[in-house]
């Protein structure tokens, strides 16, 4: 008990040094690391010994109701993130694995939560076979890579849960729209993943060309001087003004007019070795059973991977990327290549690995996709 005191004493005092320090001295990227890190780990003992207080009951002398009630007065803290704190800190006992890797600051305690809902109910059992590979990917995977990991790894454990828990989000969906001040409107919405995906890729189609002729109007205005603080209307504005050219046209479509079809990349792989894959071209992962309500108005479009991750090639020689073998980038990786992007490939230009000046073809093995960041960024240099 003496060197648990004289550690926190330690810990307060490392923290007033920190606290106190020059702002500049914490700014290099490998203190941020370090202090993510040891984040991670204050926020995982924190949390076991929330767990352990619960256990001891000595929150009964004060006449509290429950150790979250206490902790909750105490920290000054939401009742809701101290019942979720000590609930959190009683299933990690049964995870070895988890609470070693956040304690470690391997993980975050959002990687922590996540994996201890994975493995509750039907699928604790395979989650107790499986748990040293679901923290290895939560240690090494970029977190939306590792989100979409977990979805797939919940399926094939429990596929009829995964399907009924996309059953729900179907059911769940929901728009409102209630009065505001002045007759402004207020809309909240809730979207099951296709439908959500079909209406943003809409709504980022109109918005694009609102923010074209945006541009437009302001080169005409003021010239090649014009930036992006000249533009008339923000992002925000030009959304809902794409959102209101949405209900204009539909309003403007005949009676009996053949809807448009959406659009489903369907992605196979022939490597049985990867396991299954459902997912929509954004990564989102949806369930089979998800997809049969599309099927009857849904085109499908078909994309085989080769054991390369090669999809199709188009063309040799040719300036820009262009056709299939644009969309064959754009489909086999998704996102942007930097590191330390995750724009959509859709959004993205499709950049030459090799620089065409240099001789690189344009073909599949030598594209990638780029955000106009990072791929202006590249042309410029160190």
């Amino acid at each position: 008990m003496a060197d648990v005191q004289s550690a926190l004493e330690g810990l307060e005092l490392a923290l007033d040094v920190l606290a106190s320090a020059e702002p500049s001295a914490l700014g290099d990227g490998e203190a941020v690391v370090v202090l993510h890190r040891q984040l991670a780990r204050l926020e995982a003992v924190t949390t076991r010994a929330g767990a352990v207080f619960d256990a001891s009951r000595s929150w009964e002398v004060d006449g509290a109701r429950s150790a979250a009630a206490w902790i909750a007065t105490r920290c000054h803290l939401p009742c809701e993130a101290a019942r979720k704190s000590v609930r959190l800190g009683r299933d990690l006992r049964q995870l070895r694995a988890v609470d070693g890797a956040w304690g470690a600051g391997d993980i975050s305690g959002i990687h922590a939560a996540m994996l201890v809902r994975a493995g509750a109910g039907k699928r604790a059992d395979v989650f107790a076979r499986d748990e040293e590979l679901l923290v290895g990917h939560a240690r090494e995977l970029r977190f939306s890579h590792f989100c979409r990991a977990l979805r797939y790894w919940c399926y094939r454990a429990d596929p009829d849960g995964a399907e009924d828990e996309a059953a729900d989000d179907h059911k769940a969906r929901r728009v409102h729209l209630s009065e505001g001040l002045r007759g402004t409107k207020i809309l909240d919405g809730l979207f099951e993943p296709i439908g959500g995906a079909i209406f943003q890729h809409e709504l980022a189609r109109l918005e694009q060309q609102l923010f074209e002729e945006d541009w437009a109007e302001a080169r005409a205005r003021l010239g090649d001087t014009a930036c992006a603080a000249d533009l008339r209307r923000t992002p925000a504005q030009r959304r809902h003004d794409a959102l209101v050219e949405m209900a204009r046209r539909s309003a403007a479509m005949p009676g009996g007019a053949r809807m448009p079809e959406p659009l489903f990349n369907v992605f196979v792989d022939l490597e049985t070795l990867y396991g299954m894959l459902c997912e929509l071209a954004d990564g989102t992962f949806v369930t089979p059973g998800s997809l049969l309500s599309h099927l009857d108005r849904a085109w499908l479009e078909r994309v085989v991977f080769g054991p390369a991750s090669r999809v199709v090639d188009v063309g040799v020689r040719r300036r820009l990327f262009t056709g299939a073998t644009r969309r064959a980038v754009q489909l086999r990786d998704r996102e942007c290549f930097h590191e330390f992007c995750e724009e959509p490939a859709d959004n993205c230009q499709v950049d030459h690995v090799q620089p065409y000046a240099a001789g690189g073809l344009t073909t599949q093995d030598n594209g990638r996709p780029a955000c106009g960041f990072h791929n202006r960024g590249r042309q410029r240099g160190p």
